[in-house]
C-alpha cells in the first residue's frame, strides 16, 4: 500500500487545484486534484505535505491542519492510504510551471463542475461543509467508484 498526502490550499473562498495533464501513464490524467504526493522514506505525513506543496507550487505552508485519512482500494492501481490536509496561510509566489500539470485557484462553488475522481467529490464536500475530520474508504473498479464507506 502506498502512502500519500493531499492538501487543499484555501484563499478567497477558493482551493488551489492541479489539473493533471503532463505525466505519461498518470492514473489521474485529465483530473483535477489538490496538491500532494507520495511519502519518501523517513518522512511523516506533515513532512511530505510541506515538501510536496513547495515542490509543486513554490508556496511554503505556514498554517495547515490535518483533516483526515482516505483509503483507496482499486482493482487497477496499488491501494493507497492518503493523509489529507487543508492550509489557510502560506508564503511565497505561486510557480508558473508545475511538472505535474496546471495550477489554478477554483472557487469552492465551482469545484463539483470539474473533472474529478468520483470519490473526491465526497471528501471535498465534507471539507467545503467544514466537517472537522474526514475518514473514508473508497473502492474503485477501473475509474468507476463502487463504494464509499464513511467512518465518523
Amino acid at each position: 500500500m502506498r502512502l500519500t498526502t493531499l492538501c487543499y490550499i484555501e484563499k478567497d473562498d477558493s482551493f488551489l487545484m492541479l489539473y493533471r495533464n503532463k505525466k505519461e501513464q498518470d492514473q489521474s490524467q485529465g483530473k483535477w486534484l489538490g496538491i500532494g504526493g507520495k511519502l519518501d522514506a523517513g518522512e511523516s505525513p506533515e513532512d511530505c505535505v510541506l515538501r510536496e506543496v513547495y515542490e509543486e507550487t513554490g508556496l511554503r505552508l505556514t498554517e495547515y491542519s490535518f483533516r483526515g485519512v482516505v483509503t483507496f482500494i482499486s482493482d487497477c492501481w496499488e491501494d493507497e492510504l492518503m493523509f489529507m490536509f487543508t492550509a489557510s496561510e502560506f508564503e511565497g509566489e505561486l510557480t508558473d510551471t508545475c511538472n505535474e500539470g496546471e495550477l489554478s485557484w477554483i472557487n469552492k462553488d465551482k469545484l463539483m463542475d470539474l473533472s474529478l475522481w468520483e470519490g473526491d467529490r465526497y471528501f471535498l464536500q465534507d471539507l467545503i461543509d467544514g466537517k472537522p475530520l474526514v475518514n473514508m474508504k473508497l473502492t474503485y473498479e477501473g475509474d468507476t467508484l463502487i463504494s464509499c464507506e464513511r467512518y465518523y
